[in-house]
């Protein structure tokens, strides 16, 4: 959600959210935090017009002189070039072969600070990025030295930036357009890069939440130099050296930056703290979370209660407050059905007041999500996998693919379909079938497709020692073999995964036809009325939650009230 802030530091708060980059969600796992000693990172690429696809760009020797065209990653427009280096490195999604992750959200900040004129966009940032780093400082220097150089296009963005050995938080904005002579004299970007320590882990989620930040600590915090000079010379901060925060100075909190962006950092870490954050109880925060207390910031990195599995991180992204005093099922927003979901736009109005609709962690509006896990103890070969998936985290599953990879599965590559033209072959299509067959009794359906999922997820990750092992063999006499053979079981397993998916979205049909559910001896063996005809036995009628019969008693009670 972006924050409309005016020089003169006066903040509108706005509600909805735009089409693109900035209803994200990243979580931080360190490989000190982790069960297997891995770098995790998680990525919820969540928009309106964004279509769920595995990019794939091969690593190449490019001629001296060659130059790369540039186009913005939100809405393609062409923005204009940049010289190529000489060698590129393979990527597939957010991760390249040598186990790097790059993923982001975006927060906005203030608005005068976008430069019109620069080429490089928060997107291909990071996917040029990571066809030329290798590493996590490698690749923050590529960042920043691309946006000096080249100009930044984008609005204020946090990204997330993990080898198999650290992670970053880097926080970005521009400088504004200030054209002299026909130049822009105000070309790049002011920045700063927090090193999460080992142990701990950190989210974000469309809110900048670096605040003050160690000014002579070069292993754990880079910055740009004029990353305060430039605050004071445009009038945002006044204050000392010591105590200037980027977020506050670049994007300050709002209504909106709480409950929209930070509420779903504040659920994150509810889960994996155990239900502390730091040394408080997560209700703490709760205030905070729910947009009243600016004042009462949580921390940017917590120690988990225990070390953290890929299941585990993969299901934080399934969150929508359950549990929590902001729960999405328990109010009447949830329809007669518990749906966790409120359909944009991301506010309403009632006799001249406003309201909020609520915005977890899983949304409707996923194009893409994924969990990449970088493992220091293999082969760059073997050790990056990139878990994929697409659609709401909630209702979809998701699937390794490791980073290696020489080519990605056709239910998701780019060009199978887009967002205006259907595609059976599609698992973006698919999923969203499902999903949206779900949505309709989400209490009913979505707990059979949860199944689903868990058993492809848990599944996959029982085998992956295995895979790991045979690849190690295969290692051994040729790197380039256990590449083929690691492509042949990600490309493999995504496309079960599918089929999988094609025949759940017949099943739920035949199951959960016209808000009657058939009844069953075992999933999918449906029974019937007993005269051997193919007509199932009477079916179960649920009806709705007892919450939403009341609120239809109020509102219509007299007019349906039966009378004896």
């Amino acid at each position: 959600m972006k924050r409309i802030l005016t020089t003169i530091l006066t903040a509108a708060i706005i509600l909805a959210l735009p089409v693109r980059g900035e209803s994200c969600t990243n979580v931080i796992v360190t490989k000190g935090a982790s069960r297997d000693g891995s770098v995790m990172v998680t990525y919820s690429a969540d928009s309106h017009q964004l279509y769920g696809e595995l990019y794939y760009k091969k690593g190449e020797n490019h001629a001296p002189g060659t130059m790369l065209r540039i186009y913005e990653w939100d809405t393609g427009k062409y923005l204009g070039q940049i010289p190529q280096v000489q060698k590129t490195y393979t990527t597939v999604g957010n991760m390249n072969e040598h186990q790097l992750i790059i993923t982001e959200t975006t927060f906005g900040g203030v608005r005068n600070l976008v430069d019109t004129t620069g080429i490089m966009d928060y997107g291909s940032l990071i996917y040029i990025t990571l066809q030329r780093a290798r590493t996590a400082r490698e690749a923050i220097k590529v960042i920043t030295d691309l946006v000096k150089e080249h100009g930044y296009y984008s609005s204020g963005e946090s990204f997330s930036i993990a080898d198999k050995e650290e992670a970053w938080i880097l926080e970005m904005i521009g400088k504004g357009t200030k054209m002299v002579n026909g130049k822009n004299v105000n070309k790049g970007a002011v920045w700063v890069a927090v090193r999460i320590p080992d142990g701990y882990i950190s989210a974000h989620a469309n809110q900048a939440r670096i605040t003050t930040f160690p000014k002579n600590d070069p292993e754990n915090c880079i910055y740009s130099p004029d990353v305060i000079a430039f605050a004071r010379e445009s009038g945002l901060y006044k204050g000392s050296d010591k105590d200037f925060s980027f977020s506050d100075t670049y994007a300050p909190l709002s209504f909106g930056g709480m409950r929209g962006c930070e509420a779903r950092v504040w659920s994150a870490f509810n889960i994996l703290g155990g239900g502390m954050i730091g040394d408080k109880p997560y209700t703490d925060y709760l205030d905070y979370a729910m947009g009243h207390n600016a004042k009462n910031r949580m921390p940017l990195y917590i120690k988990p209660k225990e070390k953290v599995t890929v299941k585990m991180l993969a299901d934080v992204m399934r969150d929508h407050y359950e549990g929590t005093a902001i729960d999405m099922t328990q109010d009447i927003g949830a329809g007669g059905s518990a749906l966790p979901y409120r359909w944009r736009p991301m506010s309403f109005e009632v006799d001249g007041k406003k309201y909020y609709n609520e915005r977890a962690i899983a949304t409707q509006q996923t194009g893409f999500w994924l969990l990449g896990q970088a493992r220091n103890w293999l082969p760059d070969e073997i050790g990056g996998i990139l878990w994929f998936g697409v659609d709401d985290a909630a209702t979809s599953a998701l699937t390794p693919i490791y980073s290696s990879s020489l080519r990605v599965p056709e239910c998701f590559r780019v060009g199978n379909g887009n967002m205006t033209t259907y595609s059976p072959t599609s698992a973006f299509w698919i999923f969203n079938r499902v999903t949206h067959f779900a949505y309709m009794r989400y209490d009913y359906i979505a707990p059979d497709i949860r199944k689903a999922v868990d058993e492809h997820e848990f599944t996959a990750m029982e085998r992956i020692p295995a895979i790991d092992a045979a690849a190690l063999e295969i290692h051994k006499s040729s790197p380039l073999k256990a590449r083929e053979f690691l492509t042949d079981y990600s490309v493999n397993t995504a496309q079960q995964l599918f089929n999988k998916w094609v025949e759940l979205d017949r099943y739920l049909l035949v199951k959960f036809i016209d808000g009657n559910i058939k009844r069953e001896s075992a999933p999918g063996c449906f029974i019937d009325n007993g005269s051997g005809k193919n007509i199932p036995a009477s079916p179960m009628q649920p009806g709705y939650s007892e919450r939403w019969k009341r609120a239809v008693k109020e509102d219509a009670g007299e007019k349906l009230r039966v009378i004896e």
